[in-house]
Parts: structure tokens; C-alpha cells; sequence
């Protein structure tokens, strides 16, 4: 990989905002964690601010609508494109203004790499195209920490039964695409060693969450 395509990338520097991201294939328990995260950090007097990708604005929500709900295949560049609009649009308008506000924490469910293992790994454009691509500002922007909850295809597949729900556009792949899924993922804690945490999610929610409450004491000092 060309290390000059990571130079360009940076965290927020506002001094008492935090930004963290939680990544994982479906049925992983990332809206578990978010949520009791969410209630932790209310607890302790933090702003919070929790939003999806796609989605978060109402111009992100017509996209994820487009994407999710999508009955043809859409080309690699085409989805991937629909998930930049999406996010250069949630950065800008919502999530760079929260975290110019004292004690503020956005949790966002899915961020850039999502994009790697989904558009980069599975869909075959390279990880290399998907850093190009963000280059620029505001896209070049990283969460301080990303939580990868990690699960293989089987626990992924019963998981999404037991919900009993329509698959949508993504969870409707079949498995092959779910193995470079996986392997784009779990490649990711290499790329960025300081920001991602990989965690075993086979396990309980609450094992999970105590991991989780542990690391981030580092950080909320």
C-alpha cells in the first residue's frame, strides 16, 4: 500500500469532543453496544450524538433508502460514490458542528471502514481506491477510536434469522461475498493499529460492553 494515501487523514482536534465509530458484519451486536454506550455516557454528563451510514441526514436517508432497498445490482463505483455523498453531507452537517461543543461524544454506527471492506474488499475496488477517494476534506476525516466487533459468517447467519426480518440489499449476499467481507474487516486493525480495536463478538453482549468501558476509560480522562 502507498503510506502517502494515509497522510492526508486526521482526527478531530477540538479539545473535549470525542469521535468513535463501531464496525462489524450484521448481526455483530454493534446497535447493542451503541446504545448501552449511549446511556453511559449521558450518565456522566456528555453530550451525545448518535448516528448511522448511511443515513444521518435527511440526505443520507434517501440514499440508504436508494441503496438498501435497491432490486438491481449497482455498480462498485456507483455504491460506493452513494456512500461518499452520504457521508461527506453527514460531516458537514452534522457531525463537525456537534463536535465543536464542550464534552460532545458522536458514536457513529459504520464510517470509512465499512466502505474498505464492503466497496474495497468485497466489491473488489481495492483498498487503495478507497482511501484515494478520501482524500479531501471532509472525508479525510477518523473517528479517535473504532470498535470492530468481530463474528464469523455461521454466527452472522444465525443471528440474522433469529431477528426473522427481510434481508436487505447487503444481508441478501451470499457467502462468498460475506468471506472477503470478514477478511477486508479483520485486515483493517493492521492498517490502522491505534485507532481500531478488534473485538471477539461471539461472546455476550455484556462481556463485550465491559471491553469496550474498559478502553474507553483511557480516553474519557
Amino acid at each position: 500500500m502507498n503510506q502517502n494515501l494515509l497522510k492526508p487523514f486526521r482526527t478531530p482536534e477540538t479539545p473535549g469532543s470525542f469521535f468513535l465509530s463501531f464496525e462489524g458484519i450484521e448481526g455483530s451486536g454493534k446497535t447493542t453496544q451503541i446504545s448501552d454506550l449511549e446511556t453511559f455516557l449521558k450518565s456522566i454528563n456528555k453530550r451525545v450524538l448518535v448516528l448511522r451510514e448511511p443515513g444521518g441526514s435527511t440526505f443520507g436517508e434517501k440514499l440508504r433508502e436508494a441503496i438498501l432497498e435497491s432490486k438491481v445490482p449497482l455498480h462498485p463505483l456507483a455504491e460506493c460514490h452513494l456512500f461518499l455523498s452520504s457521508r461527506a453531507q453527514l460531516l458537514n452537517e452534522k457531525i463537525l458542528p456537534f463536535l465543536l461543543r464542550p464534552d460532545s461524544v458522536v458514536i457513529l454506527d459504520r464510517y470509512i471502514d465499512s466502505t474498505i471492506a464492503y466497496q474495497g474488499f468485497a466489491r473488489g475496488l481495492g483498498l487503495e481506491t478507497i482511501l484515494t477517494l478520501h482524500q479531501h476534506n471532509p472525508l479525510n476525516l477518523l473517528p479517535h477510536r473504532t470498535y470492530f466487533l468481530d463474528i464469523d459468517f455461521a454466527t452472522s447467519m444465525d443471528r440474522q434469522k433469529s431477528r426473522g426480518n427481510a434481508k436487505d440489499y447487503f444481508e441478501a449476499e451470499q457467502e462468498e461475498f460475506y468471506q472477503k467481507l470478514i477478511a477486508g474487516y479483520r485486515a483493517l486493525p493492521e492498517l490502522f493499529p491505534d485507532r481500531i480495536l478488534k473485538i471477539d463478538a461471539s461472546g455476550t453482549a455484556e462481556s463485550i460492553k465491559t471491553q469496550i468501558m474498559n478502553d474507553l476509560k483511557t480516553y474519557l480522562k
